[in-house]
C-alpha cells in the first residue's frame, strides 16, 4: 500500500501525544533513575546500562553508541520502518485522526486500513482457534510433534496448532459463532467458495498449522502440514491485503533482535527448520516460507545486521542445491560489491537443519556455521564436486565453468585470490604447474580487444594518466575504496616495520578504525602480537591457521613482488596519507548523506534546519580537503 503524504496536523498531534516513555518500555526494560529512566541499549551489545530515556524532554539518548531521538525515531530504527508508517501505526494506538495532504486519497487509505486492521482480527482469531484445536485434537497431532522433539514451550513460543479434518470446521467457528462477514474471512484466505452447490469450505483441514507473523508479531498468514501422505505436504496461505509470500520471511519477528547483537542472519528453507534452531537457542533463523529467495526478503533480513553477514543453510540435496543457486543468483550483485558478506552452508549427510539438531548438539551447528565457506569458495565446491579432474572432459568441464566464475569477480585483490586458489586445485597441488595454471586462467579472463571492455593493468603495472597501482585508484563503490584503503594500511604496517608507528598515529589521530570484517580480524591477530617480535609476518600467519576462512581473504596481503616493493618503499609516506584520507572520506560521506537526508526532511523541526545545513557543509567541506590528500598522480610520484 503506498502511503498518502501525512498531514503536518496529524504528524504533529501523535508527536504530543506518543510517549517516549510508554513506546521504548515496551522494547526495552527500563529502571528509574533520578528523573530519567535506564536501561540496556537495544541498539548495541552491551552488559552495563547507559541507554536513558527522559520523559521531561519526550527523548532518549544512549551513550554508548550514541542512538537519539523521539518516539518516532525509536520506533524507526528499531523495526527499520519509515517514517509515514511508524506515524500511522501510533495513530491507531492513540486514536489520532489521520490526514492527508491529497483529500481525494483519504477514503481510500481509511478504506485500506481499515480492511488491513480488520483482517489482522480475523487472522488472530483463527490461530487461537487453531491453538485450542491443538489442545483437544486426537493424539495424531501431538504425536508428530513430540516426534518433532518440540518441547511445550516452543509450541506455544510459535503459537502452533492443529486444523481439524471437518471441511466446515473453522468456518462455522468466524461465521457462525465470531459473526465475522464471510467475504472478510475469505479475503484472508482460511476459507474458499464451493465451485458447485454454494457454500464454503476451510483451506487447511487435518494439518499442522504454523503461524506467519509479520515483523510486527501480527499474524498475518498461515502454513499447514499435513500429517498424512495428502498433497502438497505444505500449504500456505494464499496471498492477501496483508501477506505477500516474496516479501515476508519466517520467524523474523523473533530473530531480529539475536540478528541485530550477533550482526549476523541465518535463512533456512522450512518452517521447522527455523523452529527447531529457535528451540535450540540459535535464533538468528529466519525460514523463505519454501519459496525461492527474493531480493526483497534479502534486503529486509540486512536491514538488522550492519556488517550485512548473511548465511544461507538450504538442504544439500538437489533441489536445495538448486534453491541455493538460485539465492546466489538474486543476490550476487550485492555480494559481487561488498554490500553482502553470503556464506553458504551445507550439513553434513545431506540433513536440513531440523534432522541435524535430533543427532546433535547446538554447539556443533554454532561451529558448521564459524566454518561455512564463502559463497565463491562454496561454488568452486560444486563446480569440482564428483568431477576426476585427471580425466580430460571433466578437466575441461571444471576449466570452463571456473573462468566463468572468476570472470564476473570484479575486485582484482579477490579475482587474485581465487585465481591463484583455482590454479592450485587445477595443478593437482604440482608447484610446477600452478604458474601455468594462473597463467591460462588470466588469459581467458582478460577482455578481449575490440570486446568494448577497457583492459585493466595487473597491479604493479603503469600506464599513463593512472594511478600507481600500489596506491588508490577511485573505486566505484565506498565498498572498493574502503577495500583498498584498508589492504593498502595492512600491507605496508606488515612488511615496513619502520612505518607502523606512523599508521598507528594517524589512525588514532583521525579516529579511525578497519570496517571490513577481515582487515578487523587481521589487524586483531597483529596487534596481539608482542611488540618484540621480530617476525610479525610469520608470527600473524601461524595464528591464523586456525582461521581458514578469514585468513584466505587477505593472505595476499603477507607478499609482494619486488616491483611493488620498490614503489611502495619509495612513495610510503603519501601512500599512507592517501590510505588515511580515503578511509576518513568513506565515513565522511556517510556523515554528510545522512545530515543532508535529515536537511531535506520534510517533517524535520524548523529549528533544527539551521543546524542540519551547518553539519553537512561542514562535511563537504572536509570532503574536498581529503580528495586533495587523496588524489595524487602517477607524475606526483615520481616527480620526488
Amino acid at each position: 500500500m503506498q502511503i498518502p503524504r501525512l498531514h503536518p496536523d496529524t504528524i504533529e498531534e501523535v508527536k504530543q501525544r506518543a510517549d517516549v516513555y510508554d513506546v521504548v518500555s515496551e522494547h526495552v526494560v527500563l529502571r528509574k533513575r533520578g528523573k530519567d529512566y535506564v536501561g540496556l541499549c537495544p541498539f548495541h551489545s552491551e552488559k552495563t546500562p547507559s541507554f536513558t530515556v527522559s520523559q521531561t524532554k519526550q527523548m532518549y539518548y544512549c551513550f554508548g553508541c550514541q542512538a537519539a531521538g523521539n518516539a518516532l525515531k525509536f520506533l524507526m530504527d528499531l523495526e527499520k520502518r519509515s517514517f509515514a508508517e511508524v506515524v500511522l501505526d501510533l495513530a491507531r494506538r492513540y486514536q489520532v485522526s489521520v490526514k492527508t495532504l491529497e483529500p481525494e486519497q483519504r477514503q481510500e487509505l481509511q478504506r485500506q486500513i481499515s480492511l488491513r486492521e480488520q483482517l489482522y482480527e480475523v487472522l488472530a482469531s483463527a490461530a487461537q482457534f487453531y491453538q485450542h484445536a491443538l489442545k483437544h485434537s486426537r493424539d495424531q497431532a501431538m504425536l508428530y510433534l513430540q516426534q518433532r522433539q518440540l518441547r511445550e514451550e516452543t509450541i506455544q513460543q510459535f503459537a502452533i496448532g492443529y486444523a481439524p479434518a471437518g471441511w466446515e470446521t473453522l468456518y462455522r467457528y468466524l461465521v457462525d459463532d465470531k459473526r465475522y462477514p464471510v467475504q472478510l474471512v475469505e479475503q484472508a484466505g482460511l476459507i474458499k467458495p464451493r465451485k458447485e452447490a454454494g457454500g464454503y469450505y476451510d483451506v487447511f483441514r487435518d494439518r499442522i498449522i504454523i503461524p506467519i507473523h509479520d515483523v510486527l508479531g501480527r499474524v498475518i498468514a498461515f502454513g499447514g502440514r499435513t500429517l498424512g501422505s495428502e498433497q502438497p505436504k505444505y500449504l500456505n496461505s494464499p496471498e492477501t491485503e496483508v501477506f505477500i509470500k516474496g516479501k515476508t520471511l519466517f520467524a523474523l519477528d523473533k530473530a531480529k533482535a539475536t540478528i541485530s547483537q550477533q550482526d549476523q542472519a541465518v535463512v533456512v528453507e522450512g518452517y521447522f527448520d527455523a523452529i527447531a534452531l529457535h528451540a535450540a537457542g540459535i535464533s538468528n533463523v529466519v525460514a523463505s516460507l519454501g519459496t525461492a529467495l527474493s531480493m526483497e526478503q534479502v534486503r529486509q533480513v540486512l536491514r538488522y545486521t550492519d556488517s550485512k553477514q548473511l548465511i544461507l543453510n538450504f538442504d544439500a540435496d538437489a533441489a536445495g542445491t538448486l534453491a541455493t543457486e538460485r539465492a546466489i543468483g538474486e543476490i550476487a550483485d550485492l555480494a559481487y560489491q561488498g554490500e553482502v558478506q553470503l556464506k553458504i552452508l551445507n550439513l553434513p549427510d545431506g540433513k536440513d537443519a531440523d534432522e541435524y539438531l535430533q543427532g546433535h548438539q547446538p554447539e556443533d551447528y554454532r561451529q558448521l556455521l564459524a566454518n561455512a565457506p564463502l559463497w565463491l569458495n562454496w561454488q568452486i565446491q560444486q563446480i569440482t564436486k564428483n568431477r576426476d579432474l585427471k580425466q580430460a572432459t571433466d578437466f575441461q568441464q571444471v576449466s570452463q565453468d571456473t573462468v566463468k566464475l572468476l570472470k564476473k569477480i570484479t575486485n582484482i585483490d579477490t579475482r587474485d585470490y581465487y585465481i591463484d586458489q583455482c590454479a592450485e586445485i587445477l595443478s593437482f597441488g604440482d608447484s610446477r604447474l600452478k604458474p601455468l595454471r594462473v597463467e591460462n586462467l588470466l588469459t581467458q579472463i582478460a577482455p578481449q580487444k575490440g570486446s568494448g571492455d577497457k583492459l585493466r593493468p595487473s597491479r604493479g603495472v603503469k600506464t599513463p594518466n593512472s594511478t600507481v597501482q600500489t596506491g588508490l585508484s577511485r573505486p566505484t563503490t565506498e565498498s572498493t575504496l574502503l577495500e583498498e584503503a584498508e589492504a593498502l594500511l595492512l600491507r605496508i604496517y606488515l612488511h615496513y616495520p619502520q612505518h607502523r608507528q606512523a599508521i598507528v598515529d594517524a589512525l588514532e589521530e583521525r579516529d579511525l578504525q578497519f570496517s571490513l570484517s577481515h582487515h578487523r580480524f587481521l589487524w586483531q591477530q597483529i596487534i596481539d602480537v608482542p611488540s618484540e617480535e621480530s617476525n610479525l609476518i610469520s608470527t600473524v600467519q601461524e595464528t591464523c591457521l586456525e582461521y581458514p576462512e578469514e585468513i584466505g581473504l587477505v593472505s595476499y596481503l603477507f607478499h609482494l613482488n619486488e616491483k611493488t616493493q620498490k614503489e611502495m618503499l619509495s612513495h610510503h609516506e603519501k601512500l599512507i596519507q592517501a590510505a588515511i584520507a580515503c578511509m576518513e572520506q568513506v565515513l565522511r560521506e556517510k556523515r554528510y548523506r545522512h545530515f543532508r537526508e535529515l536537511w531535506n526532511n520534510p517533517e524535520v523541526e524548523p529549528e533544527q534546519l539551521e543546524s542540519y545545513y551547518k553539519a553537512f557543509y561542514a562535511e563537504k567541506m572536509r570532503l574536498q580537503e581529503l580528495d586533495r590528500e587523496r588524489l595524487f598522480s602517477i607524475t606526483d610520484l615520481l616527480g620526488d
